[in-house]
């Protein structure tokens, strides 16, 4: 079973995936292999988000690209608007997806058998907090090991 962490009530999910990232990127121990990431969402945040984390802060860097660039099967953060894309099959990612969209995966059983952690990002907003809610019941309906870390009390 895999672990599936809601990270629910964020004002801004573009901004709490570069903090986020920056958090796993960064717990990686000195001489142990670099936690790879995919990053799931739609089109237009995606950009926003590519922008962002080039930007974000002066003193981080998170090498990342989209799931069709050449260079993604070597960069340890890959983004992609698609749970089900050919191209994730060419890259090694599968330690953790962070999912900033609202649709549910149409194949949740593979989904969590490629990644044993997966982090939703759920927004304030209330079309998203309601989709959330949705993909909480059907990730707990499978028996997935469920958590949730709401944003509004830190």
């Amino acid at each position: 079973m895999a672990r599936i962490d809601f990270h629910s009530n964020v004002a801004d999910k573009l901004e709490y995936a570069c903090r986020l990232t920056r958090k796993i990127w960064s717990a990686t121990a000195v001489g142990q292999p670099v936690r790879n990431i995919v990053m799931v969402g739609e089109k237009a945040d995606l950009k926003k988000l590519d922008e962002l984390l080039w930007t974000f802060s002066n003193a981080d860097f998170l090498p990342h690209c989209f799931i069709d660039d050449e260079a993604a099967t070597d960069t340890p953060i890959v983004l992609t608007d698609d749970f089900a894309s050919p191209d994730l099959a060419g890259v090694p990612h599968a330690d953790i997806m962070i999912h900033l969209g609202m649709r549910m995966p149409q194949d949740v059983a593979a989904l969590v058998a490629r990644f044993p952690r997966i982090v939703e990002v759920v927004t304030v907003d209330e079309a998203e907090r309601l989709a959330g809610r949705e993909r909480y019941k059907a990730y707990r309906d499978l028996g997935h090991e469920l958590h949730n870390f709401d944003q509004s009390k830190s």
